[in-house]
C-alpha cells in the first residue's frame, strides 16, 4: 500500500480498536451487574470487534511484505484474507452468540437488575462508538470523490476503511436496540423484551457480516481494478506511436494500492524488436506515472485474430 493509504487505514483501525476496548469492558461490567441479555450481546459484540481490529492490523502488516521467490506478486491479498476471516467472526461469534442469548432469555426470562446502569453504560458506549465511527466516515469521505457512500463502499479496494465503518454502524444500531430493549423491559415489566433485543442485534450483525464476507471474497478471489484506471491504461497504450490496436486489458487487484495489469497489443509490422521494446518501456513509464498503483505490467504482442482465438479457448473451457 502507498504510505498515505497506510497511515489512513492504520488511523481508522487504531481508533476503532481503542474505542472497542473501552466499550467492551464497560458493557461487560454492566452486563454482570444488571443481568441484561441485550447488554451481554453488546459486550460480546464489542469484544469480537476488538479482536477483529487486531486481525485487520495483522493483515495490513503481512500484506506489506516485499515480493519474494515464493510470492513474486507480493503478499497484498493477505489483507483480503484476514478481512474475510473478520467477516466470518462477526457472523459466527457476534451474531451467533447474540441469537443464543436472545433465545435463552426468551425461554427463561429474568427481571433486569439496576437498569440505570444499562442506560449510563449504553450512553457512554454511544459516545465512544460515535468517535470511532466519525474517524472511519471521515477517512472514507476523503477518498470517495463524487461517489455516494454506498458506491464508495461497494467499489472500495481497501477493506479496513469500509469494514470499520460498517462495524461501527452496526455497533451504533445495536446500542440503540439495547437501549430500547432495556426501556421496554423496565416500562412494561416484561424481561422478554431484553431477549428480543438480543435477537435483533444478532440480525444486524448477521446482515453486516454477510455483506462484508461477500465484499472480501470478491477481492480475495481476484477483482478487476477500477474501470477508470482501466480506461486510463487503454488510453495511454492507444496513444503510443507504433501501436495499431489494443486487443484487450486484464487487471486484478492485489491490494488496496497494488494492481497487476496485462495488455494485448497489435504493433506495426514494420517495427523491429528493439523498437517494440522501446515503445513498451515508454508505455510502462507513462502508465506508472499516471497510475502508480500498477506494480506489474505485462505486454503481449498479438494480432486481433490470435487474441480472439485465445479468448474463445478460455470461454470454451478445458476439453472434457
Amino acid at each position: 500500500m502507498a504510505p498515505d493509504s497506510n497511515k489512513a487505514s492504520n488511523k481508522v483501525v487504531l481508533a476503532a480498536l481503542i474505542g472497542n476496548v473501552l466499550v467492551a469492558i464497560t458493557k461487560a461490567i454492566a452486563a454482570s451487574m444488571t443481568g441484561s441479555s441485550a447488554m451481554l450481546s453488546e459486550a460480546i459484540h464489542s469484544f469480537v470487534d476488538t479482536g477483529n481490529e487486531v486481525l485487520l492490523l495483522y493483515g495490513m502488516h503481512r500484506s506489506r511484505r516485499k515480493p519474494d521467490e515464493a510470492h513474486p506478486l507480493g503478499y497484498g491479498r493477505e489483507l483480503y484474507f484476514w478481512s474475510f476471516i473478520v467477516a466470518l467472526l462477526i457472523f459466527a461469534v457476534g451474531a451467533g452468540v447474540s441469537f443464543y442469548e436472545g433465545i435463552v432469555h426468551l425461554q427463561d426470562p429474568e427481571p433486569m437488575q439496576r437498569p440505570v446502569i444499562n442506560y449510563i453504560v449504553l450512553g457512554l458506549s454511544l459516545l465512544f462508538e460515535s468517535g470511532s465511527w466519525w474517524v472511519a466516515a471521515k477517512a472514507l469521505h476523503a477518498t470517495k470523490g463524487d461517489l455516494s457512500y454506498w458506491q464508495a463502499i461497494t467499489r472500495s479496494k481497501d477493506p479496513p476503511k469500509f469494514m470499520v465503518l460498517l462495524e461501527d454502524s452496526a455497533a451504533l444500531i445495536g446500542i440503540v436496540i439495547a437501549l430500547a430493549a432495556t426501556w421496554a423491559s423496565v416500562t412494561f415489566h416484561e424481561p422478554r423484551f431484553d431477549g428480543v433485543g438480543s435477537l435483533l442485534i444478532g440480525v444486524v450483525l448477521a446482515a453486516v457480516a454477510i455483506f462484508l464476507a461477500k465484499e472480501s471474497k470478491d477481492l480475495l478471489i481476484g477483482e478487476r481494478a477500477d474501470p477508470a484506471m482501466q480506461q486510463g491504461i487503454i488510453g495511454i497504450a492507444e496513444g503510443m506511436e507504433g501501436v495499431l490496436r489494443v486487443n484487450g486489458l486484464l487487471t486484478t487487484q492485489m491490494a488496496p494500492t497494488e494492481v497487476v495489469a496485462a495488455l494485448s497489443l497489435e504493433f506495426d509490422d514494420g517495427l523491429t524488436i528493439m523498437q517494440v521494446e522501446r515503445i513498451v518501456a515508454d508505455m510502462e513509464a507513462a502508465i506508472r506515472k499516471q497510475h502508480p498503483e500498477i506494480t506489474s505490467l505485462f505486454v503481449k504482442p498479438q494480432t486481433p485474430q490470435v487474441y480472439q482465438a485465445a479468448i474463445d479457448r478460455i470461454e470454451k473451457g478445458p476439453e472434457p
